[in-house]
């Protein structure tokens, strides 16, 4: 994902979190986890444990394989996305 796209769906949340608090949740999770990733990435490499590695490595892609997650549900019509429109 590019900046911007985080900045567009942080924009949306803020404005939309009242009426989608579901999303605006579950998009928060996702930076968390994103985000424990980017932190703990650094403590795995000295600790050299190949595990907790991989699991930092594979969530720092989280963000992106979500919305692509959600594209992907919504344009085959299986699940709404209303912030999809904001990133195009």
């Amino acid at each position: 994902m590019k900046l911007q796209q985080f900045q567009e769906l942080k924009v949306w949340h803020l404005r939309q979190g009242q009426r989608h608090p579901i999303e605006k949740n579950l998009w928060d999770a996702v930076l968390t986890v994103w985000l424990l990733g980017w932190v703990g990435a650094p403590t795995a490499l000295l600790l050299q444990a190949g595990w907790a590695e991989m699991a930092c490595l594979s969530v720092m892609f989280l963000p992106g394989g979500y919305v692509g997650l959600r594209r992907w549900l919504h344009n085959t019509h299986r699940l709404r996305c209303d912030w999809i429109v904001a990133l195009r």
